[in-house]
């Protein structure tokens, strides 16, 4: 695990960035680290393309923001979703992409799937983050997010 203070410092700092383009990835441990999941953590955040159901898969995050800070794009990649998975073809269809925590929801409807050879291979969603306020929501949730499924935060 990463400690939690790294990772807020290194989400505070990345808030505080005039213009950029940044990412959340999955952390590469050490070799002898194992990540154990917090089930606790990952009830407060997750993210769902069918209401109630929980997306497995953890995205590749990539971040854009305005110079001025008034607006930004977080663009989400998830290869091979487990909402294509068949035993949950029965929850209902996509509708969107939900990010969901204790403070409530963020969603989106730019939503596309790409598919090879007729099967779904992955899911690109796109959230525009509209003011100051909502980058600052969207940073509180990925922090709780990037918590509880090994996250981390690295600028390019």
């Amino acid at each position: 695990q990463y400690p939690t203070t790294m990772l807020r410092s290194i989400l505070v700092a990345a808030a505080a960035l005039t213009s950029s383009t940044e990412a959340f990835a999955p952390q590469t441990p050490s070799v002898n680290a194992s990540r154990l999941p917090n089930t606790e953590l990952n009830a407060e955040a997750e993210i769902q393309f069918v209401r109630g159901l929980e997306e497995k898969v953890i995205p590749d995050i990539k971040l854009s923001r305005a110079r001025d800070g008034s607006s930004g794009i977080a663009t989400f990649n998830f290869a091979n979703p487990n909402v294509f998975d068949a035993s949950t073809a029965s929850e209902g269809e996509i509708t969107g992409m939900f990010l969901a925590d204790g403070e409530g929801e963020m969603s989106t409807t730019d939503v596309n799937a790409r598919f090879m050879n007729g099967k779904p291979q992955s899911i690109e969603a796109t959230l525009v983050l509209k003011s100051p306020g909502e980058w600052d929501r969207f940073m509180r949730f990925m922090e709780k997010y990037g918590e509880a499924n090994g996250l981390g935060f690295v600028k390019s």
